[in-house]
Formats: structure tokens, sequence, C-alpha cells
């Protein structure tokens, strides 16, 4: 099986590659864009904490979150004013950025501005999307649907292959069981491997309870860490986390983001287990167990 290494960035902001056998990578930033100040004031605790880690870092913030529970929930910054800020970003602190877009129609500029384009979970298999998302030239960050089988994921790569793009990061966010509840099956992570393409596994969506609170979602933050330590266990390329310097009152996804003070701790222990795994790896052989030659 051929594996695929992609690299996010461009221009005069710092390269991250992404693949087997690489450092660990992590993409996280606010859910949403609340303000120009508070994207700033994040990305400089968040690259004060990655460069006492030592882990590559990229900058992930949306400017329009458009799958909110409520017609009341906040969505963003919006198109224009959103990827000025993270223009802003990108050039002020010289790190890789990724946004996501739900609307094909803002795809070009969304690829314009970032490093990195992300589709999000609940359109990935949108062909339109997909197909914006393609040509943009930008590697993909394509988020698995909380309805989908990761078998099923090899579709939606396809899309993206067959409209010209072979920089894709495939992501798991949980799977759906029942009404408002989601779980982790980490079969997903080696399964979706077998595209050849590098995975990543999204520790603070996937302890999301959909709209389980009549109007937003509700969380279970406390299990953020035992996921991400058994997600770099099976062999992920990259970690996902949003974050916030005061969860209670953060103006999209409250309940689920990780509170920033709690961000060290957790890449230090990925990225632990990270070394680890391929030490074993190393020592053992790779894990070809009941597999064809």
């Amino acid at each position: 099986m051929r594996k695929t290494t992609i690299e996010v960035g461009y221009g005069n902001v710092a390269r991250v590659r992404i693949g087997d056998r690489l450092p660990l990578v992590f993409i996280g930033g606010p859910c949403a864009l609340e303000s120009r100040e508070h994207a700033f004031r994040m990305a400089e605790v968040i690259r004060r904490i990655c460069e006492r880690v030592e882990i590559p870092w990229i900058y992930k913030s949306c400017y329009d979150k458009d799958c909110r529970s409520s017609p009341d929930s906040f969505h963003g910054l919006g198109l224009d004013h959103g990827l000025r800020v993270l223009s802003d970003v990108r050039q002020e602190f010289g790190i890789p950025i990724v946004s996501d877009f739900s609307d094909p129609a803002w795809g070009s500029a969304t690829g314009e501005v970032c490093d990195m384009v992300q589709v999000p979970a609940y359109l990935c298999r949108q062909t339109s999307i997909l197909r914006a998302a393609a040509h943009t030239q930008r590697p993909i960050h394509l988020k698995k649907g909380q309805y989908m089988s990761p078998w099923n994921m090899k579709n939606s790569v396809r899309k993206i292959e067959a409209n010209g793009n072979y920089q894709i990061l495939l992501t798991d966010r949980g799977t759906f069981l029942g009404y408002n509840m989601l779980v982790n099956d980490m079969r997903c992570l080696p399964i979706m491997a077998e595209t050849g393409y590098p995975v990543c596994f999204d520790a603070t969506h996937s302890i999301q309870l959909p709209t389980s609170m009549g109007n937003v979602s509700g969380g279970q933050r406390e299990f953020i860490p035992h996921l991400v330590r058994a997600a770099v266990a099976c062999g992920v390329n990259a970690m996902f986390m949003e974050v916030h310097d005061d969860p209670d009152h953060a103006m999209s996804d409250a309940n689920t983001v990780l509170d920033i003070k709690y961000l060290e701790i957790i890449l230090r222990q990925a990225k632990a287990v990270h070394e680890l795994r391929l030490e074993l790896l190393d020592k053992y052989g790779e894990d070809n167990v009941h597999r064809e030659e």
C-alpha cells in the first residue's frame, strides 16, 4: 500500500508535513473566529505551548460555522472579514492555517488564503463541495461524516482525486449511536489509512452530544485525554482539538472545546505515545496481523 505524505504551507509560513513515521502534528484553535483580538490572543498562547512541547502546529478556526443547531447560534465573522483575520494571523505568526467552507462558492476564496481547506463532516459526500475543495489545489482536511462508515470514505477520496487533488488528510470525529450520542470505533483509523492517505483524530468533536440540550449540543470534555491517547496509540498522524481560553463563554461549541489550560499536558502525552508507538514498530515490526501479503 502506498503511503502519501502531505505538506501544508505556502509562501512565507512554516511547512508542516503529515504522514507515516513523521512527528505527530497538532491542528487546533478556537472553533469559530470570535474577534480579531481573540484570534491573535489564542494564536500566541498556542504557539508558546507548541514551542515548549516541540510539536508541529496548524492553526484552525472557522470564519462561518454553518451547521449550527439553532438559528440564533453564532456563526463566526463571515467570509470576507474572517478570511482577512485568518490571513493576518498567518502572516503575524508564520504558521499555516485551515478553515472549512460549507458553500462551493466559498472554496476559491478559502483556498487563496488558507494553507489547507477543510470539508465539514456533514458535507463529506457532497460532490460540489469536494470538487470545490479539490480545485483549490490546497491540501484537504476531509472529515468522516458521523453517519458514514470508514470504508465508504474511499468514495469521497475518489471524488477529490478525480478532480486532480491528491493531498488529503482523513479525520474521524465520532459515529452516531442512536440519537444525540457519538461513539468512537478506533477501527475507523486504520481502515481509513488503507486509502494510503494520513489520518487524524478529532478529539473535541468526538465527545459531543449532538443537540442534546434542545437548541445546542452538549459534551463530555472529561473524556478528551482518554480518547487522545487511544487514537494516537492506533497510529494517527495528526491530532485535532478545538481550544478556548474561556470555554463556558465560547461563542461556538462551548460544551466541547478544550480549556487551553489543559492543552500542554494533553499534547505532551500524545507526543509521548506517538513516539513510543514508533519505537515499538521499529522493534517488533508493522501491524500486519492476519493480512494477506
